[in-house]
């Protein structure tokens, strides 16, 4: 870390507030009225967000136990009852394709002008949060939304199409669950997600509302109705401090945890006046899967390629949000397809398309408004597929009554294998995840599919639950034991350094926590909350 940058010390806005790193930019971000923001929000709101992180690690325990999740018992009466969420704004009402990505200038561009109907800015499972990259981030946003953002990269400068051909803004921070140590309020580090929320919103409410363009945000990880209604607390807050109207600030919550799949009715109902829809985070699900079941034998998963969302688990939770969402008035939007364009090989880039193609027709058919792409050249593929089924701005007309979905339907794990191909799979993603992670680049192509934190996280999750099995096989007969571990680690410091693959010069620093990770005695909740204390 660089040098403490201390407040002024008869600026008494600011005691107590210290910013531990220094970047390029901060100073236009990181002014005195924007850090005494950030502290109120700390004070009013942290122990709030610890008695929540601490009501997670209590539920864990309770499913290491034996507990099964299942819906809520106490909030029958929200699910049954008649009620629906605040009316979308006009720029929200068709969402058919979204294109999402890390928050680095040249992306940022890219994505504004891509096509999509909007661009979810990715501080999270895509941006490796180092303090240059998020400073550079929040510049780059706030740039883009006064369009001022011109790139130079390569020799090429990139610049944003007119507003009103831009893909409309919404911003991701990061989980509950994550600090931001360059930042200390009364000695604490702050939440990482009212540093990425809070500061946006600090520089660009006011333009974006003028526009009628939110600011708009997704929200990441919610476990519970009680970690919605404190994001509403929060934004609420935010709204006022800002001189916002009420339910000005609209969200889309991501349900990407197991617990939040039974929740959902109950976290539209905490954000009712701004929430605008549910996401099927689909990759981020499969994980909260394996993480709420790691003391459940019965619940092993097969190898990553085989657990698909045609799996009846998986069936479920997209027709239960489907019919969910509907029925209140909001967004029922899609998940994300991993593959991305394969140059140079006509055929395999056609079975590529081809299965974006094919989940894109399961999305719309089974009713959602709207879908993800990874990259711009899947943009007309996926409006061409929404175009054909949806003729509309959205199908919550749809309302699945067809779905009667019970605890049991969710939580039946799939029949499966584990193939050496997928083991060596698992070893490989995370080891070039983690490096290129720790190297300051959370989104990489490994063959031909971007993986970000969530596939990452499945992974490596995948790697300790089926080693700590102690009996399972590989479909060939082959143990998987600490021996198939290792000797799939074996090759790949000198084939990945050859190959000169993102973070290259820290893959042995990756294959040890990687190490760490898989054998330790009990699964970690977060790659990311070790490999955080290795990066500025």
């Amino acid at each position: 870390m660089s040098a403490v940058l201390a407040p002024a010390p008869d600026d008494a806005s600011t005691a107590g507030i210290r910013v531990l790193a220094a970047a390029p930019g901060q100073d236009g971000l990181l002014t005195p009225d924007a850090l005494a923001f950030l502290g109120d929000l700390h004070r009013r709101f942290e122990p709030v967000r610890q008695a929540r992180l601490a009501a997670r690690r209590e539920r864990q325990a309770r499913f290491d136990a034996g507990e099964l999740p299942d819906f809520r018992a106490d909030t029958r009466a929200i699910r049954t009852g008649d009620w629906r969420v605040a009316p979308l704004p006009k720029a929200l009402l068709d969402r058919r394709v979204e294109i999402t990505g890390p928050v680095e200038p040249k992306m940022v561009v890219n994505a504004l002008n891509s096509g999509a109907n909007c661009y979810m800015a990715d501080f999270e499972d895509s941006t490796s949060p180092t303090w240059a990259n998020l400073i550079a981030g929040q510049q780059a946003l706030r740039e883009a939304v006064a369009g001022t953002l011109q790139p130079e990269v390569g020799g090429k400068r990139y610049v944003l199409k007119p507003f009103e051909q831009q893909a409309v803004l919404l911003v991701r921070p990061r989980g509950w669950h994550l600090d931001e140590k360059h930042v200390e309020v009364d000695g604490a580090p702050l939440s990482a997600s009212l540093f990425d929320l809070a500061l946006f919103a600090f520089h660009n409410a006011h333009a974006l509302a003028a526009r009628d363009r939110g600011p708009y945000f997704y929200l990441p990880k919610l476990q519970c109705m009680e970690e919605a209604q404190l994001w509403e607390d929060v934004l609420g807050h935010i709204e006022r401090a800002l001189g916002l109207p009420e339910g000005q600030m609209k969200v889309t919550v991501l349900i990407e945890t197991l617990p939040a799949v039974f929740e959902m009715d109950e976290i539209l109902h905490a954000l009712r006046g701004r929430i605008a829809g549910l996401n099927c985070g689909r990759w981020d699900y499969v994980f909260s899967y394996i993480k709420t079941f790691r003391a459940h034998r019965d619940k092993v998963l097969p190898e990553r390629g085989q657990v698909t969302m045609t799996q009846p688990f998986l069936r479920a939770y997209s027709e239960l949000l489907v019919q969910t969402c509907h029925r209140r008035g909001a967004h029922a939007m899609g998940g994300m397809a991993a593959q991305i364009p394969i140059g140079g090989d006509s055929e395999a880039n056609e079975a590529a398309l081809a299965k974006v193609r094919a989940d894109k027709l399961r999305e719309v058919t089974a009713g959602h408004d709207g879908t993800w792409v990874a990259h711009p050249a899947l943009v007309p593929l996926a409006r061409e597929v929404f175009d054909s089924r949806m003729r509309g701005p959205h199908q919550q007309h749809v309302l699945r009554e067809d779905v009667l979905i019970v605890r049991d339907d969710l939580i039946a794990p799939p029949l499966g294998s584990i193939t050496r191909a997928g083991f060596d799979n698992n070893v490989e993603v995370s080891v070039r995840y983690i490096a290129a992670w720790l190297a300051g680049q959370g989104c990489v192509p490994i063959h031909h599919l971007m993986e970000d934190a969530a596939t990452a996280e499945i992974a490596r999750a995948q790697l300790w639950q089926w080693l700590k099995a102690g009996d399972l096989h590989l479909d060939d007969g082959t143990p998987i034991d600490w021996v198939l571990f290792e000797r799939a680690l074996l090759p790949l410091p000198a084939r990945l350094r050859e190959a000169g693959v993102p973070g290259a010069d820290r893959i042995d620093e990756a294959i040890a926590l990687l190490e760490d990770l898989v054998r330790a005695d009990t699964l970690a909740d977060f790659l990311t909350l070790p490999a955080y204390a290795r990066i500025d």
